[in-house]
């Protein structure tokens, strides 16, 4: 007999909360296995795909539980004003012994410009774009940052094949768009959505776009924080 009294979203809440932290203790443990073991492991592929492959968890769980948030109307941006190129090199730091091990080049091209956002809820973005960007590319990634038309747009480059038409995007998304017959819910891009809709000033909000081109012919990806 079921028992009313149970919240089963709650419960699942609380087991992906414990799942998170059990997966970024793993990948602390891995980044340390690298360094300590830097010679051997450097090009193990079975290593890197371990490691690809538990960030990749991780970042889902990020999402589910931010997504739980947003249902329950319990996330919100905690807005503090930060130095964009500090921001991304301190950013793209925690991945480059993934990077470097994939032999995937990277680089920044940012504005020394001060931008104003919620620094957890930006990196969990930029945590899902990077891994989504591990996985197409070739051999090549850049972030940038600048300012266009009073927003910071950050975006994430790569030289892989690009967006097919059906996922180039501009504005925000909605969960009933999403759909979970095809395989690819678009979870990912869902939670960049609200954090991006998240950041407000005034009557603007932010926003995501998709689309191909940039620097390396690539997928492009760019958040737009007012």
């Amino acid at each position: 007999m079921t028992d009313p009294n149970i919240d089963f979203s709650m419960v699942l809440a609380s087991a992906v909360h414990d799942m998170k932290n059990s997966l970024g203790m793993l990948l602390n443990s891995l980044d340390e296995l690298r360094v300590e073991n830097e010679q051997t492991l450097r090009n193990s592929s079975r290593f890197n795909t371990l490691q690809y492959e538990a960030e990749r968890m991780h970042n889902d769980l990020v999402q589910l539980l931010g997504i739980y948030r947003l249902g329950e109307n319990n996330l919100s941006a905690h807005i503090e004003e930060h130095f964009v190129p500090d921001f991304l090199s301190e950013h793209l730091a925690r991945h480059t012994p993934l990077l470097e091990g994939l032999g995937i080049e990277y680089s920044i091209e940012a504005e020394e410009i001060n931008g104003f956002f919620d620094q957890d809820l930006l990196t969990g973005v930029l945590n899902n774009t990077l891994n989504n960007a591990i996985r197409y590319t070739r051999k090549k990634i850049r972030l940038t940052a600048g300012e266009r038309d009073g927003y910071l747009v950050i975006g994430v480059e790569d030289d892989g094949t690009g967006y097919p038409d059906s996922m180039q995007h501009t504005g925000t998304l909605s969960f009933k768009s999403l759909d979970f017959n095809s395989g690819s819910t678009s979870l990912g891009l869902f939670f960049a959505s609200s954090v991006a809709s998240l950041h407000r000033e005034g009557s603007r909000a932010g926003s995501i776009k998709l689309h191909n081109g940039g620097s390396f012919g690539g997928g492009v990806f760019e958040i737009w924080l007012p």
